[in-house]
């Protein structure tokens, strides 16, 4: 996983519901942990573009239902900037499941584009993403 260069504005907490973009299973996700960020004690832990957060699917397969899962967040509402000055905000809130926290999905199909912060940090989800923008 490298460092993301751009500003991102952190548009998620803890505790959000949040779809997925591939075919993994999972329709909605609870973000109950966001991985490798720290705060202050007490605080709400925020994620944005990009970050690492463990899951439990609350829509579904009956067969992934209840499971807790690691997921990316691909797509958020909130706007972000990027060091060249754009400014980019997509229409939804998205994450891709993965296997494990190395960064292979599970999914192999991912519907609609993926940023392109998330493109350069997850090698792997850059190789199954179609667009990214």
């Amino acid at each position: 996983m490298k460092a993301v260069k751009a500003k991102i504005t952190k548009g998620l907490q803890k505790g959000s519901f949040i779809e997925t973009c591939d075919n993994s299973g999972a329709k909605m996700l609870k973000i109950f942990a966001i991985k490798r960020s720290k705060t202050v004690h007490g605080r709400n832990p925020e994620c944005g573009i990009g970050d690492l957060v463990m899951a439990s699917v609350v829509k579904g397969r009956p067969d992934m239902r209840k499971q807790v899962v690691f997921a990316v967040i691909v797509r958020q509402k909130r706007e972000f900037r990027r060091p060249s000055g754009l400014r980019v905000k997509f229409e939804d809130n998205a994450a891709v499941v993965l296997k494990d926290d190395k960064g292979n999905p599970k999914g192999t199909l991912f519907k609609g584009p993926i940023a392109k912060e998330v493109s350069e940090r997850w090698p792997f989800i850059a190789k199954i993403a179609p667009l990214a923008l």
